[in-house]
């Protein structure tokens, strides 16, 4: 069957029916071909990371071929929490609604010391955003929406049982042979986005590696799926030394479907076998429910922290995105949620390139900006690994002493790291950013992600994000003047009081804006300039700059 003939009910349906879908393999034209045919972008790896970017690219007008050497999606919930900043992402591509409708919302977590609550914390505790902190979806569920969607538009081509078994760089792009069942062909790629995994054979076949660290220490995952609603809230519960699982500790999790996704430190000297047969996973499960709860294991896996980068994300024409390109223990949910926002940092930049609005020039500050990003994410992650699973007496001594005194006072909790969650990189030291000439309260400096807020157009309720162009805008507090509508086809200008209102002055407020105040603000809804009284020099200046079409003063 062709994916395209696969009806919108199979990728709605319960996660068995869905895991279950079999998108089969169609024969390519380029199959028929005497020479390769030549595409502009190729993809390898139909997962959230590159079905976000084929997407992206294809709303932009670019065709796009993804390639993947299965032909189902994954099998278990593998990635599960997805932060703010994912759905808001996703809510351009077209599929947020779908992720928030299906997923299980949450702002809250509790830590727990044995059986005792340390404390709670919110993820958002403000109003006037539209998404949550974090949702819980099972990666296959993320995955089937992403793909009906890239069903839908017409620049995507998705090649199921295509093995991509050699790639040959060159200085305009990559040469691919791709194994089929009826035998292999080759492609060439003017531009080639590798988004296949922590173990990239994609990396493995230039020659390329990873580097970082690997913790001596293992956790088991169990999904499992209750009969009966649990008496756990919709919150992110941590256990370090629980009664249930002495001297280790445990995360809880609620998924859709009435599925609990539960993580036990196991320890260096676990057999990861041994842990993943049903007859050792149950009496675990047993001790953190009760004896008497009925449960069915969903899905299981050991897994090892590890803490991984390569050097460069970007290898001339051939682009790593996601796992491939970094790799970080899952607490604290930055596996995913960096690899989405790679894929957004780049979408623009082929685009611009491709369209011939900038030179290739822009797509090698991907590397730059979501390197710096990887490097957060790691300094995070392993953090998180060395407080949750120390490896000296001194150093358990001091987890243990931030603990107790986590109970009464705030200073400690700051300390405690049972997982810092995944929030989007400011990318302070970008070459696309204009520094600030005039003075400015908070957060939203040239290189963060531009917070969200609710806005009234026309009478009618909206989000500042929705009202974003898909490329730069423009956001000036009041009339706007009068030279800002020929800047650019490729800037929309938005007045704050004028086309919107600022209904509640939450975006006024969190932009520390006044009369007259702008904002430009790149594709990826990252702040890449800001004034107090703009001029048209100062903005087609800071334009050049956020395209890569002059070099940083």
């Amino acid at each position: 069957m062709n994916p395209r003939d696969i009806p919108c009910e199979a990728f709605h349906a319960s996660g068995a029916e869905v895991q279950a879908i079999d998108f089969g393999y169609v024969r390519s034209p380029d199959q028929d071909r005497a020479t390769p045919a030549q595409h502009p972008v190729v993809v390898i790896g139909a997962g959230p990371v590159g079905l976000s970017l084929a997407i992206d690219l294809a709303q932009r007008g670019q065709r796009v071929v993804v390639l993947d050497n299965d032909h189902k999606l994954s099998i278990g919930s593998r990635a599960i929490c997805f932060a703010k900043r994912t759905l808001e992402i996703w809510d351009r591509l077209g599929v947020g609604q779908r992720m928030v409708d299906k997923g299980v919302s949450w702002n809250l977590g509790k830590v727990f010391l044995k059986d005792e609550q340390l404390y709670e914390f919110n993820l958002l505790p403000e109003e006037g955003h539209e998404r949550p902190a974090f949702i819980n979806l099972q990666q296959y569920y993320a995955e089937a929406y992403l793909v009906e969607r890239a069903l839908q538009l017409p620049g995507i081509d998705i090649r199921w049982h295509n093995k991509v078994t050699a790639v040959q760089s060159r200085a305009d792009g990559a040469l691919l042979t791709i194994d089929t069942p009826e035998g292999a062909y080759q492609i060439d790629a003017q531009w080639l986005v590798a988004c296949d995994g922590a173990r990239s054979p994609t990396r493995q076949m230039l020659g390329l590696e990873s580097k970082g660290r690997i913790f001596q220490d293992r956790f088991l995952i169990a999904d499992v799926k209750l009969a009966d609603e649990a008496n756990f809230p919709t919150e992110r519960w941590f256990w370090f030394d629980p009664p249930f699982h002495p001297n280790q500790s445990v995360l809880l999790h609620r998924q859709p479907d009435n599925v609990w996704r539960i993580d036990f430190q196991l320890g260096w000297d676990a057999d990861p076998e041994e842990e993943k047969k049903p007859e050792n996973i149950i009496p675990r499960v047993q001790a953190l429910l009760g004896a008497d709860a009925q449960f069915e294991l969903d899905w299981a896996s050991v897994y090892t922290f590890a803490c991984l980068r390569m050097d460069q994300f970007v290898h001339g024409r051939v682009i790593f995105a996601g796992d491939s390109a970094h790799g970080v223990s899952p607490f604290g949910a930055r596996g995913a949620n960096s690899g989405v926002q790679d894929a957004e940092n780049l979408a623009w930049k082929l685009d611009w390139v491709l369209q011939g609005r900038a030179s290739p020039a822009l797509v090698a500050t991907y590397g730059p900006e979501r390197e710096y990003a990887a490097d957060e994410n790691l300094c995070n992650s392993t953090r998180a690994t060395d407080f949750i699973t120390p490896k000296s007496e001194v150093s358990r001594l001091f987890r243990d002493a931030a603990l107790h005194l986590a109970r009464e006072h705030a200073f400690a909790r700051r300390i405690v790291n049972s997982g810092r969650l995944s929030v989007p990189a400011t990318l302070h030291a970008s070459p696309l950013n204009t520094p600030d000439a005039d003075s400015f309260a908070g957060t939203q400096v040239p290189g963060a992600v531009l917070l969200d807020a609710p806005l009234t157009k026309q009478g009618q309720p909206t989000w500042l994000l929705r009202e974003l162009a898909p490329d730069f805008t423009l956001l000036v507090w009041g009339a706007a003047p009068t030279w800002a509508c020929s800047l650019s086809p490729q800037v929309k200008v938005l007045q704050i009081g004028g086309d919107v209102q600022d209904s509640q002055g939450l975006a006024t407020q969190r932009l520390d804006a006044q009369p007259g105040t702008a904002y430009l603000v790149r594709p990826d809804q990252h702040v890449c300039a800001r004034w107090r009284a703009p001029t048209e020099t100062a903005v087609r200046r800071a334009l050049a700059r956020a395209t890569a079409t002059t070099a940083a003063a």
